[in-house]
């Protein structure tokens, strides 16, 4: 049970970060298609940084979770300069914004697939030296203890064998979703994706408002990716996030374009991604006896899954959801 819900935080946790960055985008009146591949680059950008600290030995294995959080917000920062492209072409050139995002998702593989063959020479980059595991997991020796330490359940549960990255995403996404929802800021962010000529006649300046939600949803986008790339693939980057950028915008339609059913929403879909990624060594009854793999269901069928509950969900919510009623529409200040 306990690895059951750790690994299922592993996977939800960056599809909450990312859909969140989606929700403040278009809270303020863009849409970001283009979260999977600003994902895409940040998780390049994260791995670079680890492995360029790692090869100039500017950190060792004990200040890893230094490392981590420094790399983190690397990506956040690179993420956001990213998104700016996005926010230039949607708002400064009024171009459609879903091709925009299209076209970034297009963009970022190809670029970061081309750095990564002339850092290093394959197809994927990864660290220097070690592995996430024995570099960011947080330790026992952490808190004084001995490896082979028993810390009881919610010990294990929250302590042992768990990346930091997780708690991190999870306080920025309660703060973000406080700044959102009960400060003058979120107001106005709000304001500009539902009437952006009423806010305007208020005072306030919808463009910047919109550069701010877009290059908020950057460095979310670039944290998230990079949080991915970490926990579920070793720190690499391959120039591939297993189309997590779309899993966070169908997270965030079923959430309705609100954090606190994004986050659920995030569970559930982290729940079935766990389930296609470990059903090998999942097991039902926690005996070891009966496993999932044993069962007799085609493994393709767990791969699968993620991604059918998603149209299902999608299918049956989709009716329900009310998107921010300026979003995609370019703002023209003279237009009343």
């Amino acid at each position: 049970m306990v690895f059951l819900i750790q690994q299922t935080m592993l996977y939800a946790v960056p599809l909450m970060i990312v859909a969140l960055a989606g929700i403040f985008a278009e809270r303020s009146g863009v849409i970001n298609l283009a979260l999977e591949g600003i994902m895409i680059f940040g998780a390049f950008i994260g791995v670079l940084f680890v492995r360029m600290m790692q090869e100039n030995q500017l950190f060792v294995q004990e200040q890893g979770q230094i490392l981590m959080i420094l790399a983190l917000i690397v990506a956040a920062i690179f993420g956001a300069i990213f998104s700016l492209l996005l926010s230039f072409s949607a708002i400064n050139l009024r171009a459609d914004q879903t091709i925009g995002g299209t076209a970034l998702n297009m963009l970022a593989p190809a670029v970061v697939l081309f750095l990564i063959n002339l850092i290093a020479q394959q197809n994927a980059l990864g660290m220097a030296t070690g592995d996430a595991a024995s570099w960011f997991m947080i330790k026992p020796s952490t808190f004084g203890l001995e490896r082979d330490h028993d810390f009881g359940f919610l010990g294990n549960l929250l302590i042992n064998k768990v990346y930091l990255t997780t708690y991190i995403c999870i306080v920025i996404f309660i703060v973000l979703s406080i700044i959102l929802y009960k400060t003058k800021f979120g107001l106005r962010l709000r304001s500009c994706g539902e009437n952006p000529q009423a806010a305007d006649s208020l005072g306030i300046n919808v463009y910047k408002m919109r550069y701010a939600g877009v290059t908020i949803s950057g460095a979310l986008a670039g944290i998230g990716g990079f949080t991915y790339a970490l926990t579920t693939a070793n720190c690499a980057s391959t120039g591939d996030v297993a189309g997590y950028g779309f899993l966070a915008l169908a997270v965030m339609i079923f959430g309705n374009w609100k954090p606190l059913t994004v986050a659920l929403g995030g569970i559930l879909f982290g729940l079935f991604k766990c389930i296609a990624a470990t059903y090998a060594s999942l097991d039902i009854n926690g005996d070891g006896v009966y496993m999932l793999a044993e069962i007799g269901i085609s493994p393709y069928v767990y791969r699968l899954l993620p991604y059918l509950i998603t149209l299902i969900v999608l299918a049956f919510t989709s009716k329900n959801s009310r998107a921010p009623k300026a979003e995609g529409i370019p703002y023209d200040k003279g237009q009343r």
